[in-house]
């Protein structure tokens, strides 16, 4: 089923054509031979036109009051809810997700932009009294300008919300660009954006493969902050190119996020979220839980309780209701999969659970990866310290706890680590000595709409994004002193 239907870029409050007149297939991951549409293959040009329109759009939007530019979003979270099933639908056969997985998106999505709204009423600043009499010192939080969203596929949603919602709640513009995987979910939210009423260049939207385009948004002397999900390569280049003009970064990058088990009873529990945080969106989850370092006295139980819960999963076609994970993004993603579980045996690894692309019976038109369980890791594997996005999970074997916290923060990433024990004493040793962004005690790496998220190392750099935080990266302080007359 192909559709030849083409979709365009949204610059200045219209829907423009690429200026190279190119455009790219979106295909849907579950049914390769499913078209969704046409989407354009933008350039330089493209964005440049996206960024002007920006940059001319700020300052009458900075001038508005909160208040004001809340009425826009309210009416745009209101679209969100009233188009729930539409846009679950569209995500499901677009990334790939089960139709339950992508529904939770314009859910979360309507909780997090409420408090993004209220966010752009909360913007604090500082007075106190000064050291001359007569002068009033205030500073006080402005907007940054411009801002770039450079967006990933696995939450082509959602993800996109937590950069626009709370940048144009604080008073910037926007340009957004989306994973090439996953232009309709865009395409949607600048919809019911249009839809609400948005004035045009507040938020402009150019899409594109890549490098080229984010290398032409990073790089461009009017933007004034770029706010990056995606890899740890990309992130860097993105680094690069902004420091360049000195442009703000908030970058969200990869993870290699550790389990540690020790002293657990209840290892049923651990073994059922440990299961979820591993598995769900097919593994494809900067947060997914990747390594389970065990002590070895619980290891044998823990392998066989993790196994069992592997059997519940169902692939398939996410729209399908019966099926509770899908398949990887594309076959490119596949094939990297299949060569780091390869590669994973050679160095004397075992896969004990899964580890098989599917096929026949339904599964020849996407890349079906079994949920893979993989024991005998150890530590200087590359399977062990390589983020692999996919439904992976690797077990290691450790005998004393300092030396899990230790295997635990032995690679270059740092975003989320979980902890499952009855022991207080390792759980303050883990929260005190984790090089991680954000630990979880006894259950899996799920977070919270309004707390702050983000990593170290190089799993992140710049102000942690979601919660109070965001008002670090997306405003700046002025500070003003008046002398009274």
């Amino acid at each position: 089923m192909e559709s030849e239907e083409r979709y365009g870029n949204f610059i200045d409050g219209a829907w423009a054509e690429p200026l190279s007149g190119n455009y790219m297939p979106d295909l849907n991951p579950a049914n390769e031979d499913d078209v969704i549409g046409q989407f354009p293959l933008s350039d330089s040009r493209d964005v440049d036109m996206a960024v002007q329109a920006a940059a001319k759009a700020f300052p009458a939007w900075k001038g508005l009051s909160p208040a004001r530019r809340e009425s826009y979003l309210e009416r745009f979270t209101s679209l969100i809810a009233e188009q729930r099933m539409t846009i679950g639908r569209a995500i499901c056969r677009e990334e790939g997700k089960t139709l339950a997985e992508a529904l939770g998106e314009p859910d979360r999505s309507v909780e997090e932009c409420r408090f993004f709204m209220g966010e752009g009423r909360r913007l604090e600043g500082i007075t106190l009294p000064s050291e001359r009499p007569g002068v009033v010192s205030v500073a006080a939080r402005v907007p940054i300008g411009v801002v770039a969203a450079i967006t990933p596929w696995n939450f082509p949603f959602l993800t996109p919300l937590r950069k626009i919602v709370p940048a144009i709640a604080m008073g910037n513009t926007v340009v957004f660009k989306p994973s090439n995987y996953t232009p309709h979910s865009a395409v949607l939210i600048m919809e019911l954006l249009e839809r609400a009423g948005l004035p045009p260049g507040v938020v402009n939207m150019v899409i594109g493969q890549g490098s080229e385009m984010g290398d032409a948004i990073s790089s461009h002397p009017l933007v004034n902050g770029i706010s990056f999900t995606g890899s740890t390569v990309v992130g860097r280049r993105i680094n690069q190119a902004a420091a360049a003009h000195f442009a703000r970064v908030q970058l969200e990058m990869g993870g290699k996020n550790p389990c540690i088990v020790a002293g657990y009873k209840n290892l049923e529990s651990a073994a059922s979220q440990i299961v979820q945080a591993a598995f769900a969106v097919s593994g494809q989850r900067c947060t997914a839980i990747s390594r389970v370092i065990v002590l070895s006295d619980q290891a044998k139980e823990l392998e066989s309780r993790i196994i069992e819960r592997m059997k519940s999963i169902v692939l398939g076609d996410g729209m399908d209701p019966k099926v509770s994970m899908g398949p990887v993004i594309n076959t490119k993603a596949g094939e990297s999969i299949m060569e780091q579980l390869e590669e994973a045996k050679d160095s004397g690894a075992r896969i004990i659970a899964g580890g098989r692309r599917r096929r026949g019976g339904g599964f020849e038109t996407g890349f079906f990866i079994e949920p893979t369980l993989v024991t005998q890791v150890q530590p200087e594997m590359r399977i062990a310290r390589e983020e692999v996005f996919g439904p992976v999970l690797a077990m290691i074997e450790v005998e004393r706890f300092e030396e899990a916290i230790r295997v635990a923060n032995d690679t270059n990433y740092g975003l989320a680590a979980s902890l499952f024990t009855d022991d207080l004493e390792k759980i303050y040793l883990f929260q005190k000595d984790m090089e991680s962004g954000m630990t979880h005690v006894n259950h899996g790496t799920v977070t919270d709409s309004y707390m702050p998220f983000g990593g170290v190392k190089e799993s992140g750099l710049g102000p942690y994004s979601k919660g109070s935080t965001n008002r670090d990266f997306f405003t700046t302080l002025k500070v003003n002193y008046t002398k009274l007359a």
